[in-house]
């Protein structure tokens, strides 16, 4: 038989005949052979026949490239192409080689082969709009290394950093009661969230003075010398001096300022700061907003927790209630608070010079002192009326705020010798071995060589009280703002307390050390004073916050809500008796 050529071949086949496998409508799609996938699928991996040997030898560059993202080329995953087409390696020859999946040994900026990063900084989505990223974290999830987190307030956390979901199964659920119990009359208008209240902003300026009252003492500066040196230490000594915390309502210059029409809002500088800090706030509080016509007056109840100075409110591990577990009720949050109150409240008498013949007065007298009914002398106090424009272009009018601020001291200025205004504080050390005390150091050891380690972390666990006292230095202007550092003599006992030396800052420098924004702050107010013009006629309205999540809520209550006080009681001086606690 004679042999049959290619080309006789080919033109023996029908003209529809073609090469390779049948042709059936269950492998093709209008005539196009097809395979079921989906977009969200990505393909397998590929042969790569030049990275043998070029990536083992560079530095980590295209290699890394490889392990990352050779694996989520669009197209594959369980159901898509792989599936189809099978691609992993079955059977293969042991001399070929896909992706070289080998781990390297030079780590980069902490990011593992297969992690994956989370941003919350400046310049990320869902950052703090103030420079540093604000109360934002950095967080990587996955990779060798777990789930790790990093301290938001340094950088990248290290000693100082707390490491979240770290032994959280140990500690006790928390539980805290609210400031005060909001009741069936009263008529829940907003609930607002941290997060939504650190985005706002409103820029005002420094504020003009109105008037002032008191008088000062000069600054004892033998406090300033060497901080935390055995020579420094003194202490703690009781002085009888009528001081006063007066609420807005009961202020007669602030009824003569809103009788003459100088202002929209009034408050006092505690309240304010309060509220400029909320988002800061970690227990519960409340305030009192009174609309009367155009005014609006924030004001505090009686016994508001507004007056106590909290302790650790903001460390990773607070103090404990009793009833959370804590064994020693001197340590507790409401002993604290009373400890650290008692200690602000005469620890500004003691550093200062009393002289009659040597006092700066102000233009009038004391607002609030009665000779003729106190036994005991007052302390040195200006109280300075100040006013802040809180308009925006979109007002018809302008609306102003005054707010009632207060100075403690003032001292030379060795340069010019002109005199500097002072506000006073005390941050307090009970004992940093016990539960609560939040990482802080030895104060009598490390105030000395480590005041930059002890301040920082003071900013750290009292984040809260701290922008409070910076908000009323710079509300009322002062030129300085001295920190006393004030220790139990021993740690088991409240009973005498020592003074470990003092620092002085300027409120703005200090402000932008622990990322405070006051222009946040004013924007806080104007939301919530807001809040209450829009609603029809005169009323009483109540902030609240809550007192175990971030939310502040505010109601609108009945007029007679809080009355059955004693209206007299707010207008009683503070006395300090005894020798000590």
């Amino acid at each position: 038989m004679a042999p049959i050529s290619l080309l006789d071949l080919i033109g023996s086949l029908p003209s529809t005949e073609t090469w390779g496998p049948p042709t059936t409508t269950e492998t093709t799609l209008n005539g196009v052979p097809y395979a079921p996938f989906s977009k969200g699928d990505k393909l397998g991996r590929m042969a790569d026949w030049t990275a043998e040997g070029k990536d083992r030898e560079g530095r980590g560059g295209r290699q890394q490239y490889n392990q990352r993202y050779r694996d989520q080329i669009y197209g594959a995953g369980p159901g898509g192409l792989q599936t189809v087409f099978n691609l992993e390696q079955q059977n293969e020859e042991s001399s070929f080689s896909l992706v070289d999946r080998s781990q390297t040994s030079t780590r980069g900026r902490g990011f593992g082969a297969r992690g994956s990063a989370v941003f919350r900084g400046r310049g990320q989505r869902g950052a703090s709009s103030q420079r540093g990223g604000g109360r934002g974290t950095f967080q990587r999830v996955g990779g060798r290394g777990g789930q790790q987190a990093f301290d938001s307030r340094g950088g990248r956390g290290g000693r100082g950093g707390r490491r979240f979901g770290w032994k959280d199964y140990d500690k006790p659920q928390r539980n805290r009661e609210a400031s005060v119990q909001p009741k069936d009359s009263w008529r829940m208008l907003e609930e607002i969230d941290f997060n939504r209240l650190s985005k706002l902003n409103l820029d005002t300026g420094d504020g003009e003075d109105i008037d002032d009252y008191g008088f000062l003492y000069y600054y004892d500066r033998s406090y300033d010398k060497q901080p935390g040196a055995p020579t420094s230490v003194r202490k703690l000594n009781v002085l009888d001096r009528a001081a006063y915390n007066v609420t807005t309502s009961h202020d007669p210059v602030i009824q003569e300022l809103a009788d003459k029409d100088e202002g929209t809002i009034f408050a006092t500088d505690n309240i304010l700061s309060m509220l400029m800090c909320a988002p800061r706030s970690v227990y519960s509080w409340d305030i009192i907003m009174v609309k009367q016509g155009n005014k609006i007056f924030i004001d505090k109840r009686e016994g508001s927790s507004l007056d106590m100075v909290t302790v650790n409110e903001n460390a990773a591990d607070a103090p404990l209630e009793i009833s959370e577990g804590n064994k020693d009720q001197i340590n507790s949050p409401g002993a604290l608070k009373e400890e650290a109150t008692h200690i602000n409240n005469v620890f500004p008498t003691q550093v200062v010079i009393e002289s009659e013949n040597n006092k700066v007065d102000c233009n009038n007298e004391h607002p609030f002192y009665n000779a003729s009914v106190e036994t005991d002398p007052p302390a040195s106090k200006s109280y300075r009326y100040r006013r802040f424009d809180l308009s925006v272009e979109a007002d018809a009018e302008p609306l102003h705020l005054i707010v009632r601020t207060e100075i403690d001291a003032v001292v030379k200025n060795n340069i010019n010798g002109e005199d500097q205004l002072l506000t006073i504080k005390a941050l307090n050390e009970f004992d940093n071995k016990a539960q609560g005390s939040g990482g802080a150091l030895d104060w009598r050891t490390k105030l000395a060589s480590q005041r930059g380690a002890v301040v920082a972390t003071e900013m750290k666990n009292n984040s809260c009280k701290l922008a409070r006292w910076t908000t009323q230095s710079i509300l009322a202007k002062a030129d300085m703002m001295k920190l006393g550092f004030v220790s139990r003599a021993n740690p088991k006992s409240t009973a005498e307390h020592v003074i470990l030396g003092v620092l002085g800052y300027k409120p703005r420098e200090f402000a932008t050390q622990m990322n405070l924004n006051l222009n946040n702050g004013w924007a806080i107010v104007r939301t919530f004073v807001d809040m209450v013009m829009r609603e029809e006629g005169d009323g009483k309205f109540v902030l609240v916050k809550d007192p175990n999540k971030p939310t502040i809520r505010l109601y609108q209550v009945p007029k007679e809500t809080f009355e059955e006080d004693d209206d007299e009681s707010s207008m009683m001086p503070v006395h300090e008796e005894g020798d000590d606690e």
